[in-house]
């Protein structure tokens, strides 16, 4: 009898097993096949702006991938304002506030920082061997916070944040070049302490005394005008952005996402519609994904998508004491 009562519960966990696998390798073909076509766009536009855009490639043609991102582009969905916000910190000692928001399909952290000359870049210490967490990049240049910035390119295959892509630049120093005399979308703060966004080469960056600068996008606001158009176009994912107010206030952005029972993630115009309810006059999108990370005070703020923990990472905007 316990025999039988053994194989039974033996024939049951292999059923269950069975039926796990066939779903999990029958999922993709009905997300990309199927006919749902707004969950085929969302999925198309997280993952062909990823690092893995072969995994589309893998199962649509380009054309299909182009008409489905111009879709998003054009009719925009998941399109909302932030529904509440609630000020967890506020120390007018070090000039910080953090606020946590939420909208129609994700939370996250934003820091509002009100002298612009705190915020400097700090860079990966062994560019080309291995990034670094934001933890050890805020600790090792004395901050007392940060945010992920720029995106990095990986020749090696390592995945470990080691090349920072596009033009980088600390303290007024081009310190790692990758694009030769191509101009680039920059990311960054001149001499004054204003965020500056646009197209630059290497040697405009040193004609326009910028001083902190990486290399993304795409712009969300600038000078007070509005970009993006429908969504985005990028689909929904956790996201990071850079800001600033009329007043120089720089505003740190980071939205968790991937995680259906805390927050989907957002979209571009959900990350750009964040900085409209801050007033922000500029505004740029950062690397996001499983990148996407607040560190305030040795203390990861926000909810992590990669189960690994922090990712490894060339550069941070980091916030001096």
């Amino acid at each position: 009898m316990k025999k039988k009562s053994t194989i039974r519960i033996k024939m049951v966990l292999a059923f269950i097993g069975y039926n796990l696998i066939f779903a999990s390798i029958l999922a993709p073909f009905v997300l990309f096949w199927g006919p749902f076509e707004s969950l085929k766009a969302v999925a198309v536009g997280a993952v062909a702006t990823s690092r893995h855009p072969q995994v589309v490639q893998f199962f649509l043609s380009q054309a299909e991938i182009d008409r489905i991102m111009n879709l998003n582009a054009e009719q925009g969905v998941n399109v909302g304002q932030i529904i509440s916000s609630n000020k967890v910190i506020s120390d007018t000692g070090t000039g910080i506030t953090i606020e946590d928001i939420k909208g129609t399909s994700f939370k996250g952290k934003v820091m509002l920082i009100k002298d612009p000359k705190r915020v400097k870049l700090a860079v990966t210490k062994e560019i080309g061997v291995t990034g670094e967490r934001v933890s050890d990049l805020v600790k090792d240049t004395g901050a007392i916070a940060g945010i992920n910035a720029g995106g990095f390119y990986d020749p090696n295959g390592k995945g470990n944040g080691a090349f920072p892509d596009g033009l980088t630049m600390h303290d007024g120093q081009l310190v790692h070049n990758n694009v030769g005399d191509k101009a680039v979308n920059i990311v960054g703060f001149d001499d004054k302490g204003k965020l500056i966004l646009g197209e630059m080469t290497a040697q405009q960056l040193k004609a326009k005394n910028m001083s902190e600068v990486v290399a993304f996008g795409p712009n969300l606001i600038v000078e007070g005008k509005s970009v993006i158009k429908g969504d985005g176009g990028w689909g929904i994912a956790p996201r990071t952005g850079i800001g600033q107010m009329a007043d120089g206030t720089v505003i740190f952005v980071v939205i968790d996402g991937r995680q259906p029972t805390w927050s989907i993630g957002a979209n571009l115009r959900d990350l750009m519609n964040v900085f409209e309810d801050y007033h922000a006059v500029n505004a740029v999108n950062l690397d996001g994904g499983s990148s996407s990370e607040l560190v305030y005070n040795g203390k990861v703020m926000n909810r992590l998508w990669n189960i690994f923990g922090e990712r490894y990472i060339p550069t941070a905007f980091v916030v001096t004491p």
